[in-house]
């Protein structure tokens, strides 16, 4: 057995995370919340089948540069309904952009597809996007919980029964001070390989136990190319966030949530197909305000997302 890997993206300062999971109908929420007067955010969608909420609003040119939290969950898109009440309750403590009028919370979101793992007519709403925020602390409970409550992986193989999967998380802080976390509900349609040892730590098994992975169907090695499963578009997806402490503009933001998604190649085979919606945001909170080699910056973010990739497996087999 693999172990896990340290930390969680709450030791980033200014950072909390919150979670609600409907254990019956296997789907739930996760709420990343940054400081009160927001955090610089950027996004990244790499898949081509994405659910999500507010995510023009980060591109860089746009007036908006910051967000106030970030909600995935899952439900499909019936789950972004979920933002609705982390909207709210921003507002009713007195976080969002001041319009003179209101206060305005900026919270992106995107969602997974988890609707054939329980009940397929109960998803996240307002009501548990509101109750992940009331729960919201530092520390992550990872494995079956929030939005990877109904999440699963290695989806490829047509007889194939899929494993379970769930959020996972991870943090390292760079010699300059600097800490970098991810958090991520991984829901690929593809299998999942540790990103130290390259080790297959999560596939389809066939009804006797056989593992099936999806490299040798994809490479013709065995079996048949008629054992290939082609899920739906948008029923699977991997959704993600990563977070740093020190001072970044919107671009930059943009460009480490661009580069996080390495983490997600080097642990999900396949990654970012037509089936998958994979998106990452990325949240700067701005602790530290000296300059910060960006380079290194965005290594450590694609290495602590492999991290939360395979700690999310880890946790959802303990």
């Amino acid at each position: 057995m693999f172990e896990a890997f340290p930390g969680d993206i709450t030791n980033v300062h200014g950072i909390r995370v919150g979670q609600a999971e409907n254990e019956n109908a296997r789907t739930g929420v996760t709420v990343v919340l940054g400081p009160s007067a927001g955090a610089v955010a950027g996004v990244s969608v790499r898949g081509a089948a994405p659910g999500t909420r507010e995510t023009d609003v980060l591109k860089p040119g746009n007036l908006v540069d910051v967000a106030h939290a970030v909600v995935l969950a899952g439900g499909s898109a019936f789950g972004l309904a979920a933002a609705d009440g982390v909207m709210r309750f921003l507002r009713q403590n007195g976080i969002g952009l001041d319009m003179g009028v209101a206060r305005v919370p900026i919270v992106p979101a995107a969602v997974l597809f988890d609707l054939t793992e329980g009940d397929p007519n109960a998803y996240p709403d307002a009501a548990m996007g509101r109750t992940a925020c009331m729960a919201a602390q530092k520390g992550v409970a990872q494995g079956r919980r929030g939005a990877g409550t109904g999440a699963t992986v290695g989806k490829l193989v047509q007889a194939g029964i899929p494993q379970p999967s769930g959020v996972g998380s991870a943090s390292l802080t760079l010699a300059e001070g600097v800490t970098v976390g991810a958090l991520v509900a991984v829901n690929a349609m593809g299998d999942i390989y540790h990103p130290d040892t390259a080790e297959c730590i999560a596939c389809a098994h066939m009804p006797d136990g056989t593992q099936v992975r999806a490299s040798g169907l994809l490479y013709g090695h065995a079996p048949a190319p008629q054992q290939i499963r082609i899920p739906a578009p948008g029923s699977n997806t991997t959704i993600g966030v990563v977070a740093v402490d020190c001072a970044l503009d919107k671009a930059q933001a943009n460009r480490l949530a661009d580069v996080a998604h390495d983490g997600y190649a080097r642990t999900i085979r396949p990654a970012h197909t037509q089936m998958d919606g994979d998106t990452i945001f990325a949240l700067a909170t701005g602790r530290v305000s000296e300059d910060i080699n960006f380079v290194k910056l965005c290594a450590a973010a694609a290495e602590v997302m492999a991290r939360a990739v395979s700690n999310a497996i880890f946790y959802s087999q303990t």
